[in-house]
């Protein structure tokens, strides 16, 4: 990838728009067949849809929280940044609520809470500079990550992707799905396969569609498929996202995700991680110190809204599961590319 890589041609989405007095957020739960951004007035408000899945993946949570903090500014009276930071407190924790596993969304309200040190009277105009830094930042650090994952891949490779991790989950051109957009501009994917990613179908509602808006052909499958697919030596990597990467390399995503790392390692395929340094968190040790979401067992029995369970029946949905460090063949951040991480290896990159 270089100067000339088309970026008007792979990256056209954009979930997240401030307009100056709102935040308007790209319903993702009405996608694909309706295109509509839900408008925020309030920080109670962004909360609610980080929490409902209007606005999902890690780093557009975290961008999303940071614009939450501007909007709860404009209902508080506070001479300076250190006023304003307690004011402010209640509302950042509930944001933070909104959803316990990524880490970009703490990361984001931190960012948020230092650039109030200091701030004299302007520190509205403060935090409104730093959520767009915060937004600015990651969409450079998605194209950078493009470049590198692009580069482990070897021309003619497919690839196998879960979940969403493209524009809809960041603030553009996407981490996992970054990388798939620059690969397939460079020749050096020619398949790509899509999990459904039940229960809220993002790989089937979302990522087949992201793809389709750029004219990459994308083929869907059942996640309970991928196993077979990997058998037919079709694809030579699966790149997923990462909700939270541990102290170990141990690397929490979407649900489904440790069964493509185990099913890849056992037929020879490789396994990339791919996201912004933000999600790594040094201060978790590894995996079982993760707490997983679980979600509302009633979205595992329907459909769109449809029911297709019996009553009377229990359901279990937790909504990420963690896939260890030895099943990872490089974890890509735009700080560099770890391969085969280990502590050492992690604590050399990222401190």
């Amino acid at each position: 990838m270089n100067d000339a890589f088309d970026y008007a041609r792979y990256d056209r989405i954009r979930p997240i728009r401030w307009t100056g007095d709102a935040l308007e957020l790209l319903d993702q739960r009405k996608l694909p067949f309706v295109v509509e951004y839900l408008t925020c007035a309030t920080s109670d408000e962004v909360a609610a849809a980080i929490h409902a899945l209007a606005v999902r993946g890690a780093p557009a949570i975290g961008i999303s929280a940071a614009w939450g903090v501007v909007l709860a500014a404009r209902v508080v009276e506070a001479a300076d940044g250190a006023q304003a930071g307690i004011a402010l407190e209640p509302a950042l924790q509930r944001l933070n609520a909104a959803r316990p596993t990524a880490v970009n969304l703490a990361w984001a309200l931190a960012r948020m809470r230092a650039a109030l040190h200091g701030a004299g009277a302007d520190w509205r105009a403060v935090l409104e500079r730093e959520a767009q830094a915060i937004a600015d930042e990651d969409l450079a650090a998605n194209r950078h990550m493009g470049e590198l994952g692009a580069a482990l891949i070897a021309s003619g490779s497919g690839v196998l992707t879960h979940c969403n991790t493209g524009s809809l989950a960041t603030a553009g051109f996407g981490t996992a799905l970054g990388v798939i957009r620059a690969g397939v501009a460079q020749g050096r994917i020619d398949r790509v396969f899509a999990g459904e990613t039940r229960p809220w179908q993002q790989g089937a509602r979302l990522t087949a569609w992201e793809l389709q808006q750029d004219g990459i052909p994308a083929t869907l499958i059942a996640d309970s498929a991928a196993s077979h697919l990997l058998k037919t030596g079709t694809v030579q990597w699966v790149v997923v996202g990462a909700d939270r990467i541990c102290a170990n390399g141990d690397t929490a995503n979407k649900i489904g995700t440790y069964q493509l790392a185990i099913a890849a390692r056992h037929h020879g395929a490789r396994f990339m991680v791919v996201a912004p340094s933000s999600t790594v968190d040094m201060a978790t040790p590894d995996g079982d110190a993760i707490e997983i979401e679980e979600r509302d067992p009633g979205e595992l029995l329907g459909i769109g809204g449809v029911r297709t369970v019996a009553e009377g029946i229990a359901a279990w949905n937790p909504v990420f599961d963690v896939t260890p460090a030895e099943l990872i063949d490089a974890i890509v951040t735009e700080k560099g590319v770890v391969e085969r991480p280990t502590v050492a290896k992690m604590r050399a990159a990222f401190g």
